[in-house]
């Protein structure tokens, strides 16, 4: 199958310093693949350049293919991802409704505006999925007055309205307490086997999901390691990752870090 991203020696350049430098990657369809690197590492400028809010740098030997063309219509491009982060989520307004956060899925917006339309549609599959999640009540709450674990799931609402194929999750769980980021991960495992396919950008490892096969670890701006769970998320790579000695240990599929002995 055509992989969903194809890099090929591509730099980003913020200023006088290198955000990404000579990244080649792959993330196949159909493959769960997390981005896991510290903060810093380029992870969120690397998945503004998969959703086309930035470009890289012009060099004859730079490459991006996304499903495997060069050149897209935006939106018809953003229409086959859905996105939930941490910065997404700190630019809606407090006096948002919930269903409006679910409704700007539609459009890509944070919030909606008057000169959007919305049918009868597109109201429907709102409340249908808010319904899925469980958070058909917040319908008419406002987002300030919600949990954060709420906030998130109506995040991830709004991510999933417009049914798109791909669901990227840029550190979904941070600001999220123990029992929600369980749920939260629990929802995400239930799309995975409904045939999503899942790209995370986190730094944390216990976030990464049993489902979840294909690990790229990123430093400074740099591919350190790609390939399968089991060779990459070792202690050896992620002490040199995360520039500090770690021991490795696994339950119930899940990866975790300890400091080594």
């Amino acid at each position: 199958m055509t992989p969903i991203v194809e890099m090929y020696r591509v730099s980003v350049r913020r200023g006088d310093t290198h955000v990404l430098h000579d990244v080649t990657l792959s993330i196949p369809q159909g493959h769960h693949t997390a981005i896991l690197g510290p903060n810093g590492a380029g992870k969120t400028t690397l998945l503004k350049l998969i959703t086309r809010e930035i470009y890289p740098l012009h060099q004859p030997h730079t490459r991006v293919r996304l499903f495997g063309r060069e050149r897209w219509n935006v939106w018809e491009l953003r229409a086959r991802f859905g996105v939930v982060s941490h910065e997404l989520h700190r630019g809606y307004s407090d006096y948002t409704r919930g269903v409006d956060v679910v409704l700007s899925g539609f459009y890509w917006s944070i919030g909606t505006w008057p000169h959007q339309t919305f049918g009868a549609a597109h109201r429907r599959r709102a409340r249908e999925i808010m319904r899925w999640f469980g958070i058909e009540t917040l319908a008419d709450k406002r987002f300030g007055e919600m949990s954060t674990g709420e906030q998130r799931r109506c995040l991830l609402a709004r991510a999933l309205v417009h049914d798109p194929e791909v669901l990227i999750l840029d550190e979904p769980t941070n600001g999220l307490d123990l029992a929600s980021r369980f749920r939260f991960l629990g929802l995400v495992r239930q799309l995975v086997q409904q045939g999503k396919t899942i790209v995370l950008v986190t730094h944390r490892v216990d976030e990464i999901i049993p489902e979840i096969r294909h690990v790229i670890l990123l430093k400074q701006g740099q591919v350190m390691a790609s390939g399968s769970k089991e060779e990459v998320l070792t202690a050896e790579h992620l002490s040199r990752l995360f520039d500090v000695p770690l021991t490795v240990v696994q339950a119930n599929g899940y990866f975790q870090v300890v400091p080594a002995a």
